[in-house]
């Protein structure tokens, strides 16, 4: 009886840390979020979208990338294209990312493109990588 008692309450035991280990880890979560657009545009909404999910998300708020690839990618070569969205991703704590694939293919100068945009060699494949990471995406 006394064996049976002990084992109950052992496992009890393991249950309960189990349990708190589990509860430990999940506040430790944050929501990452990577968006890829064609559009230089689409920022606008890309941005209050990030603004919105900080917002709600609260500390669980975590990383937000957008990607931009294709054709118009030279246009954030343009100042007064890109300048604002530049400001406001800063402010809503969203890093741009230019692909580099794109910008070869269509032939945009890399010393042209802004300081605070980061290059990666491919969009896409970056994208990919993120949502391996556990990134929720959308492709606009």
């Amino acid at each position: 009886m006394k064996k049976y008692i002990f084992s109950s309450i052992l496992i009890i035991l393991i249950s309960i840390t189990s349990i708190n280990m589990n509860a430990q880890e999940n506040t430790n979560f944050k929501n990452n979020y990577v968006v890829l657009t064609k559009k230089i545009p689409q920022l606008q909404p890309i941005l209050l979208t990030a603004e919105a999910l900080k917002a709600e998300d609260g500390e669980n708020f975590g990383d937000f990338q957008v990607i931009i690839c294709g054709k118009e990618i030279g246009d954030i070569t343009d100042p007064e294209k890109i300048n604002k969205f530049i400001k406001k991703a800063d402010k809503a704590g969203v890093q741009i990312v230019a692909c580099g694939f794109s910008l070869n293919k269509f032939k945009v100068e890399k010393t042209k493109v802004p300081k605070e945009l980061k290059v990666v060699e491919n969009g896409i494949l970056y994208n990919f990588q993120l949502q391996k990471k556990g990134y929720k995406s959308l492709s606009l």
